[in-house]
């Protein structure tokens, strides 16, 4: 039985490869790439020379079968993606899954990855963090994912392809219009920059965007339930207890809840409505 290897690759530049990741290439019979003709170049400056497969999105569900039958029989083979680490927002899930259902051996060989090395030089909390990869684009489940970003407490990462991002950046304006926003662009290359500020400061400085991005968004530091709170605190007693009126709610459930709300005794509130 051979072994998968996933094997990450620079993202940028070509310096950014582990000796291990250098020595599996080398030694495996086959390498599953995404772009062959991307990883061609890659293999060329590390003057390796071997047989390869592409895999990517279009054939992933038809290559998988023919990469396990290899396996089987005794092949080892690495997987890449163009760049970084597989599987991220990359294919490779369904071999992975498929392999371990096999009895295959899977061996990660760890290296470059836009959205870990975006998040620890962009100065947003890295301690908790969600990727969320590249938004939907169907627009129901956008709108969904973008509405759980406005009570979303941990950092998110996206991923922005450069002929997308104003349009993603006008989302986020709409959505998150004051949180802090990250935009890091060509990481490790020789234009790699990061600007930051809220959606609309972003869009106001944006020129010609280029490159791949990574978008980096300050947690929110309220949940929705709490916003939804602070905003019936803003209510006048009147419209406050309006709003759970129309929710279906009885007088004694009303003050309880606007007491809560309010944070004062159901005494309170009660006088306030004899």
């Amino acid at each position: 039985m051979g072994e998968l290897y996933l094997v990450a690759t620079p993202i940028g530049n070509l310096e950014d490869i582990t000796l291990r990741a250098i020595r599996i290439l080398k030694e495996v019979d086959i390498i599953a790439a995404e772009d062959t003709r991307h990883t061609k170049k890659l293999l060329n400056h590390l003057e390796i020379s071997k047989p390869m497969i592409s895999y990517h999105r279009h054939n992933e569900e038809t290559k998988t079968s023919e990469l396990i039958e290899q396996l089987q029989k005794g092949k080892n083979i690495a997987l890449v993606s163009d760049a970084g680490t597989p599987v991220i927002s990359d294919p490779g899930g369904e071999i992975v899954k498929q392999a371990l259902q096999n009895n295959i051996k899977v061996t990660p060989i760890p290296g470059p990855c836009a959205l870990i090395s975006a998040l620890i030089a962009s100065g947003i909390d890295a301690t908790q963090f969600c990727f969320i990869g590249f938004l939907p684009l169907n627009k129901k489940n956008r709108t969904e994912k973008l509405e759980q970003l406005q009570e979303e407490t941990k950092t998110t990462l996206l991923y922005e392809a450069p002929h997308k991002l104003k349009n993603t950046l006008k989302d986020l304006q709409k959505y998150i219009p004051n949180q802090k926003i990250v935009l890091a662009k060509e990481l490790t290359k020789i234009h790699e920059s990061y600007q930051q500020g809220n959606a609309e400061q972003l869009l106001e400085t944006l020129i010609e965007p280029k490159g791949e991005y990574v978008i980096i968004i300050e947690g929110s530091t309220q949940t929705k339930k709490e916003k939804t709170k602070e905003n019936l605190n803003q209510l006048s007693l009147q419209e406050h207890y309006q709003h759970y009126e129309k929710q279906g709610l009885e007088q004694k459930e009303i003050i309880k809840q606007i007491a809560k709300d309010r944070k004062v005794s159901k005494n309170e509130i009660y006088q306030k409505f004899i």
